[in-house]
């Protein structure tokens, strides 16, 4: 999976192997709209189990020359995280993503790795829109969102939330990452 002089591969995440990582990821305090800042390693490494076994939710860690940089999850948006908020149709994906903290940020990463995540998505033929429902204030993934083709249509109140619904098209996506 490349995005632009970027090259991704995914690998499902190791519920136990990976917990450790993950815990530090997911409870760093740039991942505060993770929702997961008082989890323990125990309670990260339990959730992504559950998100192994589940047939409508799953993980991916995305690696660059091996190392895992960042952690992407796709979701059947009739089944988790949006049921009964909105009216899913066929071919829509749910889509949440977290670029791993670091100390020395690199220019454009974080904009690479959500381009690579859609290209994943849209890879699939079968998906049509891509979802999201990302905090209403967490500003810089509405920039990053609306980059790659994401268009808000209204916000939502879920039960841990105020979300921004935002859908994303193939053909927006497309336009976007051309110009």
């Amino acid at each position: 999976m490349t995005s632009d002089t970027m090259t991704f591969t995914l690998r499902p995440p190791d519920p136990s192997g990976d917990a450790g990582l993950l815990h530090r990821w997911v409870t760093h305090p740039k991942a505060a709209f993770w929702m997961m800042q008082d989890a323990s390693p125990r309670d990260v490494e339990r959730a992504y189990r559950e998100i192994a076994a589940d047939e409508h939710h799953h993980a991916l860690l995305g690696l660059r020359d091996a190392e895992p940089v960042f952690l992407m999850e796709k979701y059947d948006p009739a089944h988790r995280e949006l049921v009964g908020l909105y009216e899913p149709r066929p071919g829509d994906v749910g889509m949440h993503f977290l670029v791993a903290p670091t100390d020395t940020p690199v220019h454009g990463f974080t904009r690479a790795v959500i381009t690579a995540v859609m290209a994943h998505l849209f890879a699939d033929p079968a998906t049509r829109r891509v979802v999201v429902e990302p905090d209403v204030g967490n500003k810089a993934v509405h920039a990053l969102n609306e980059a790659v083709g994401f268009v808000p249509e209204r916000e939502i109140q879920k039960p841990e939330k105020r979300a921004l619904l935002s859908f994303c098209t193939r053909e927006r996506f497309l336009r976007a990452v051309s110009a």
